[in-house]
């Protein structure tokens, strides 16, 4: 069992802690037009506009 990092990020700066609670990173798979294979591009993206990166 792994040790959990997140100890340390809650002691030194809690408001920093809580506000990386509102992003989430979003991986998208894309179809490349050359070669017909997949890619995954991966972004971070606020909690409040996921669906709009996602509708884009």
């Amino acid at each position: 069992m792994a040790k959990a990092a997140k100890t340390a990020i809650k002691t030194k700066d809690q408001k920093a802690a809580a506000d990386a609670k509102n992003w989430t990173k979003v991986v998208r798979t894309v179809r490349s037009p050359k070669t017909g294979s997949y890619t995954f591009k991966e972004s971070i993206v606020h909690k409040d506009n996921i669906k709009e990166h996602l509708g884009s």
